[in-house]
């Protein structure tokens, strides 16, 4: 797994220590046209539309990614991110998923570590922010460095865990990221931020 990162992390211009056989292999950053589920003279079996609506039954939780700024860069990266689970309990891992056109990623990638950020029920707004692109996410955003990667800590979130990356798979239009977790914390208190059909929502009793 190990030189998985490696050799991703190379791909986007991270600086390792790797072997000189590690070195010569690299990883994509774009998908190309064997990571393909359907070919190209195939039909899908089910449409982009079909697949949105019947998936966004699921509801899940929203978390935002965040990573410290690499060399030359002006600030911080992060993105909202609904595609995240705990994955290990020994180790202890966790993946969130990301596009492979994001142009966050590749800062995250670089950066070789991050932090995942659980919102609260009345962090809507928040979500929003990092979810645009182009724009300065993190102004006005209060953060500390969390503890273990400096990976930027947003203030009043219910949950934060700081990560290593640990391996990048590839699964289609996405990447499929590992982290080992290096510090996490809890405030122990307030509700989630859901997302279910497009839309926020909270727990009810």
């Amino acid at each position: 797994m190990a030189a998985t990162v490696v050799r991703y992390l190379r791909s986007v211009g991270s600086p390792t220590s790797a072997s000189p056989e590690q070195e010569t292999e690299r990883v994509d950053a774009l998908p190309r046209p064997d990571l393909r589920a359907v070919g190209e003279d195939e039909r899908a079996p089910v449409s982009p539309a079909e697949f949105r609506a019947v998936l966004g039954n699921f509801a899940s939780g929203v978390t935002v990614i965040t990573a410290p700024p690499g060399e030359g860069e002006d600030g911080p990266a992060g993105f909202a991110c609904q595609s995240f689970a705990s994955l290990s309990l020994d180790p202890p891992l966790v993946t969130f998923m990301v596009a492979r056109t994001s142009t966050t990623w590749p800062r995250i990638a670089r950066a070789g570590v991050f932090c995942v950020n659980i919102l609260g029920a009345d962090q809507g707004e928040l979500c929003r922010s990092f979810a645009v692109s182009g724009a300065d996410k993190f102004a006005g955003v209060a953060h500390t460095p969390a503890p273990g990667t400096g990976s930027p800590q947003l203030h009043d979130v219910p949950a934060w865990i700081d990560c290593r990356i640990h391996a990048v798979h590839t699964g289609g239009d996405h990447l499929i990221v590992v982290g080992r977790v290096v510090a996490m914390g809890a405030a122990g208190e307030g509700e989630p931020l859901l997302f279910h059909k497009g839309r926020f929502g909270r727990l009810a009793d």
